[in-house]
């Protein structure tokens, strides 16, 4: 094919972007998985700074607060994701509201803390639902939502004494607690501008009915019925855009993805917070909606002038992630993993792997609180979801978990 992409990661969001990429270029993922090595992608241990590629696209929150889109820009190479200087919007969370509030993006009313006192003191000044964050990454999982005050001072005082995440807690963000629907709108940003990809809505809660802890997301789907061309380019004008000057002014040139996190209220979007990268799930469930045109789309933002735009099939799509038991707290792995060759081929679906490895006779195992991201593909959501679940329940392992509701209602 003549052009080589680097996707760095390890995960099913990786494993997304590799497919979608792959119509295009060849594609090595580092270090990806041995599930995708199984479902043909090829995967390497070798440091990205040490890989020849024509593109390198950094895939999780990590490396890119560690610099890593720095390190190779330095050596010469073609990135599509931020500096550590705008992966700051993810890797702290108060600098991000800070961020907001100076660039007049809506938000949450909201305080930022080092000290306990003062954290439960704005606490019990407030009315619920109460909302508690970690300022620095947790995965996914830093975050808390409650109606019940007592929980919310024990979550300050777990996360401020670094007993649940560390010094990612140490600091704390505490939010009002918004009313409306979520949305994920994911906006491909070359520093000056910025272009939306189809908006999609996840599932981050554990059990149905949006019950239980946070995870890492337990499914998504695109594209999403209220959210229409209007509210979007609402959603660019108000939030994305306004971010990414704000961005500029203080120095940032941010070439990557800019994903918003926003509650759609009654006055608006506002926004919960900003990741640095694609979504995951939202990923695997908003590029398989793409057609040819996405490694242009990447390698003109990274250059730092946007050519195209996201070319967008009329498909609709429903992914759902397979987790293990004991996910997202203590996930047990280890356990073979029945029908993955049922499922792989079947037509209008896609299989990413997340946490999947190999046992000594190179059968796939359970390496991972989230196992599989399994996405449905059909002319519209009911037929999408459909065609993910026939799927879904053709997997097997020991304590398998996933949500039976994801796009249940839209």
């Amino acid at each position: 094919m003549g052009v080589r992409v680097c996707v760095v990661g390890k995960g099913g969001r990786e494993h997304a972007l590799a497919v979608s990429l792959a119509r295009e270029a060849d594609v090595v993922v580092c270090p990806g998985n041995q599930g995708m090595e199984l479902l043909g992608v090829t995967c390497s241990d070798t440091p990205p700074e040490a890989v020849e590629a024509d593109l390198f696209v950094i895939g999780p929150e990590e490396p890119l607060v560690d610099g890593l889109a720095d390190r190779l820009r330095a050596g010469g190479k073609r990135v599509f994701g931020p500096g550590a200087d705008g992966a700051r919007l993810e890797g702290s969370k108060a600098w991000m509201k800070e961020l907001l509030v100076e660039a007049g993006v809506p938000t949450a009313r909201h305080g930022s803390f080092t000290r306990e006192e003062q954290a439960i003191s704005f606490l019990r000044a407030m009315d619920p639902p109460y909302v508690v964050k970690t300022d620095g990454l947790a995965a996914g999982k830093g975050v808390l939502v409650t109606e019940d005050r007592s929980e919310a001072e024990d979550a300050v005082r777990r996360y401020m004494s670094g007993e649940a995440f560390g010094d990612a807690g140490r600091t704390v963000v505490i939010e009002e607690g918004l009313y409306g629907r979520e949305l994920s709108v994911l906006a491909v940003c070359d520093g000056q501008r910025a272009t939306p990809l189809p908006p999609a809505r996840d599932h981050k809660r554990l059990l149905d009915g949006d019950a239980g802890p946070n995870t890492g997301g337990m499914g998504a789907y695109s594209p999403v019925p209220d959210a229409d061309d209007v509210l979007v380019e609402r959603v660019m004008d108000e939030c994305v855009e306004p971010t990414l000057d704000a961005l500029r002014r203080t120095g940032v040139d941010y070439r990557g993805v800019l994903y918003a996190g926003l509650m759609i209220t009654a006055d608006g979007p506002k926004v919960l917070e900003y990741n640095v990268r694609f979504g995951d799930p939202e990923a695997q469930a908003v590029l398989p909606r793409l057609g040819e045109g996405l490694l242009e789309l990447l390698a003109s933002a990274a250059d730092g002038s946007l050519r195209v735009e996201p070319n967008v099939r009329d498909v609709a799509s429903v992914t759902v992630v397979c987790a293990t038991e004991g996910y997202p707290t203590t996930p047990r792995t280890g356990d073979p993993i029945e029908g993955l060759d049922e499922v792989v081929g079947l037509p209008g679906v896609e299989v990413f792997s997340a946490g999947v490895a190999r046992d000594p006779m190179g059968r796939p195992v359970t390496a991972g609180g989230r196992v599989l991201a399994v996405t449905g593909l059909g002319g519209d959501l009911v037929a999408a979801r459909d065609a993910a679940y026939a799927a879904v329940t053709r997997l097997r392992w020991e304590g398998m978990h996933f949500r039976r509701d994801i796009g249940a209602t839209f």
